[in-house]
């Protein structure tokens, strides 16, 4: 089994090149799945959830040909979806299990096929994230589901008709899900308190570059006139805003300098700014010479306590939690994190603690104590963004900090070891 032994003292100095967006590459990977034309993706990261989705593509028939770069240089790679026909309505436990985001592929296979099954999701278990809401607003839209055996079955004989959804509460996922689905249902749907995070900007783009009629992206209600037919699109993968979180708290945290190279300083505003208040300066970077800008954080020297909340976008996100307890853990005086999106969000406290963190949880709040220094130790991560927070601490920590269960490190960051390597960390992945 795989391991990441990093040891930590190292300041971190130089450039990392942000990959494409996971959370946005997923919901795109699913829209060939409205058209028969083929759609060209570019900038895709090489992750474990790429590769799952890619898998349950080709289990539906989707041909997907790999061009452009391997993951292991700049740009990310470009693949290329053929969806031009549909072998199987079915996606299986086998390969749904491994994936939350693989609900997306409901959607938009009722809306082009009529009907769709797909086997009750996987993923992170980081709480209770259930998808009735994305059932409620495909039957909004006329489909008809029913759930058997761990599955779950939608199906719309004579078409979808556009009609109003309203989330009684903002989801990602289920926002996705019924924007991709409405713009091939007759007439016009109407989607309420919809999320507004930049994954969700990006998705809209591709679909109307494919020939959707949508507004309002980016807002909380996104109108969508259904449209008879899509045809295919070449469209860029939006940097990856959590990756880009994740190494500006590296470089605060190791008193270093970083340049994030293709980070979008407007996705990642609310981070940005605790990690200002925390002691990093933070600047903006145009590109040169044709090369791509970026986002420069670098310390002050200084690392104080803060406190945060998360709650959907434009407000701290929910992925961003571990890296910045992890933070909290070395930073003067006292923090407070409050989860406000998931109720078990708070399985990396023990592993932290491992390291030598004061952490104090009372119900869905952390308290976070800062202390001189971590010391290295074995610990293991619960999920993907607790893995994150892991590596973050064992770069501060004295000694050696061995991460385990490193497939859910791999399922959202490409090339983490490389890349911080390059910037000066001492870490390698290691086989027992």
């Amino acid at each position: 089994m795989e391991k990441l032994v990093i040891t930590g003292g190292k300041r971190l100095e130089g450039t990392i090149e942000i990959s494409g967006a996971k959370n946005a590459a997923l919901p795109l990977m699913c829209t060939p799945l409205l058209t028969e034309d083929p759609v060209i993706l570019t900038n895709l990261p090489r992750l474990a959830d790429i590769t799952t989705l890619t898998d349950l593509l080709n289990h539906l028939g989707v041909t997907v040909t790999i061009a452009g770069g391997d993951g292991s240089g700049s740009g990310g790679r470009s693949l290329t979806f053929d969806a031009s026909t549909i072998a199987d309505t079915v996606a299986p436990y086998d390969i749904v299990r491994k994936m939350r985001a693989s609900i997306l592929v409901l959607g938009p296979l009722v809306a082009r096929m009529g009907e769709a099954t797909v086997s009750m999701p996987g993923g992170c278990a980081i709480g209770n994230r259930p998808i009735d809401l994305h059932l409620k607003a495909l039957e909004a839209l006329g489909a008809i589901i029913e759930m058997e055996d761990g599955y779950v079955r939608a199906t719309a004989p004579d078409g979808l008709k556009g009609g109003a959804v309203r989330f009684p509460f903002v989801s990602v996922g289920a926002t996705e899900n019924i924007l991709m689905t409405a713009t091939l249902a007759k007439g016009t749907t109407v989607i309420e308190n919809a999320a507004r995070e930049p994954e969700i900007t990006d998705l809209a783009n591709c679909l109307i570059s494919m020939g959707a009629r949508i507004t309002g992206a980016g807002s909380e209600t996104i109108t969508v006139e259904g449209v008879e037919k899509l045809h295919g699109t070449t469209h860029a993968v939006m940097p990856d805003r959590v990756e880009a979180g994740s190494y500006a708290v590296a470089a605060l945290m190791t008193r270093g300098d970083l340049l994030l190279k293709n980070a979008r300083l407007a996705d990642m505003q609310a981070p940005l700014d605790v990690l200002a208040e925390a002691g990093a300066v933070i600047s903006e970077e145009a590109g040169i010479n044709g090369e791509p800008g970026g986002v420069r954080v670098k310390s002050n020297g200084h690392l104080k306590g803060f406190n945060i909340v998360t709650q959907p976008f434009p407000a701290f996100p929910t992925d961003m939690q571990a890296q910045f307890m992890a933070l909290a853990s070395v930073a003067d005086g006292a923090s407070v994190i409050t989860e406000a999106i998931f109720e078990n969000r708070f399985m990396h406290v023990p592993e932290l603690c491992r390291l030598g963190a004061d952490i104090t949880v009372t119900g869905s709040s952390a308290t976070i104590r800062g202390v001189p220094s971590l010391k290295g130790a074995q610990v293991m991560a619960t999920d993907l963004r607790a893995s994150m927070s892991l590596a973050l601490a064992g770069l501060v920590a004295d000694g050696d900090t061995v991460i385990n269960r490193l497939y859910h490190l791999d399922r959202g960051y490409e090339r983490l070891e490389d890349k911080l390597r390059a910037v000066g960390a001492q870490i390698e992945r290691v086989n027992d």
